[in-house]
């Protein structure tokens, strides 16, 4: 006869559930993330305060933002008063404009032109944000060539200060997306405006070695213009990386920090030539005279040789015609103090003529 325990059912033992696999929280690809989007927190202020912070205090610009350069020494030269109207002709991220803003009002306005499609509303909004309204302040999209006929537009003769920052914001520049960074692989594109004109991969495969080794000599002094020339004239690239490599590959076994030199200035000579930069600051000096009211100030800060001889020709014929009554004797440049702080700053130079 069987016993009870053989007789009665086994009650099996229930399956284990499966526990939930743990999830971690999104994290940066590896401890050096390459996609620019990953690697720069700044770019999200509201979140990552205490890395803006650090970024700083180290000397650099937090990414998807620009420290206006210069400030106080504009300022000073210009001299915005209340009541006066003002024109920043390279808006930017608004950072020389809120200042001056600050000193136009009440009863003053200021005008704020950029090219740029993609910057320009950013940067309006903010200033509204600010407390700029539009009887304040008008935004206008076009580049600075197009003075007079901004002016115009909003119903103005002249204007009593004038300002020209010709440096590339380091929104741009820090953008992969915009093609003006060697350090991030991104479109060749360059141009302030994207919905116009070419490209710089389209203007490299066109462009032929002569016309390019000028442009290279012209717009950066880069000491190897003919052999740069003749390697990347009618070459067809489409991206950043591309260029960097074509260009290293060209110099050759140059040490390290030099062919790097040569890879920024190529960039900055082709990224002149896509925006015509020089045709169009010729254009604004040659109708600056006419844009300001008498005893109009002006204020125009460069970035390298090729922007500043022009500047200091047509200020210092200006001043010999009678044009402008008194100009800067000698160029400002940016202290110890700032250069130190924003390292963007070390190239600029700062001059400015009086009607």
């Amino acid at each position: 006869m069987s016993s009870e325990s053989e007789s009665s059912p086994v009650n099996p033992s229930p399956a284990p559930v499966p526990a939930t696999p743990h999830r971690r929280r999104p994290r940066y690809a590896g401890k050096n993330p390459r996609r620019f989007e990953e690697k720069y927190k700044e770019r999200d202020p509201a979140r990552h305060g205490d890395v803006v912070a650090k970024v700083l205090a180290s000397g650099k610009t937090p990414a998807g933002t620009h420290r206006p350069i210069m400030v106080a020494e504009i300022l000073e030269v210009l001299s915005p008063k209340p009541g006066e109207c003002a024109v920043d002709c390279t808006l930017g991220y608004g950072g020389h404009a809120r200042e001056m803003l600050a000193r136009l009002v009440p009863g003053g306005r200021l005008i704020g032109m950029d090219a740029d499609p993609v910057e320009l509303p950013k940067t309006e909004a903010r200033l509204r944000e600010a407390g700029y309204g539009p009887d304040v302040f008008t935004a206008v999209r076009s580049n600075f060539a197009g003075l007079p006929k901004v002016l115009a537009g909003v119903g103005l003769t002249g204007a009593d200060v004038v300002l020209a920052d010709l440096g590339v914001s380091s929104m741009q520049l820090d953008d992969p997306s915009r093609g003006f960074t060697a350090k991030f692989s991104g479109p060749l594109d360059m141009r302030m405006n994207p919905g116009r004109g070419q490209s710089a991969s389209a203007f490299l495969a066109s462009v032929k070695s002569a016309e390019l080794v000028r442009i290279l000599a012209e717009y950066s002094d880069e000491p190897r213009a003919e052999v740069l020339g003749g390697a990347l004239a009618g070459r067809r690239m489409a991206t950043t990386q591309d260029l960097v490599e074509s260009i290293r590959g060209a110099v050759g076994d140059i040490a390290g920090n030099e062919r790097e030199t040569t890879v920024r200035r190529v960039f900055q000579a082709l990224r002149i030539a896509v925006n015509d930069e020089f045709s169009a600051l010729d254009t604004l000096l040659r109708h600056l005279p006419g844009c300001l009211k008498l005893g109009g100030r002006v204020a125009v800060l460069t970035f390298h040789s090729g922007e500043d001889r022009r500047v200091k020709w047509a200020f210092s014929a200006g001043l010999e015609s009678g044009v402008f009554s008194s100009i800067a004797e000698d160029v400002l440049r940016p202290g110890a103090e700032e250069r130190r702080a924003n390292p963007r700053s070390s190239s600029a130079k700062l001059r400015w003529a009086v009607v």
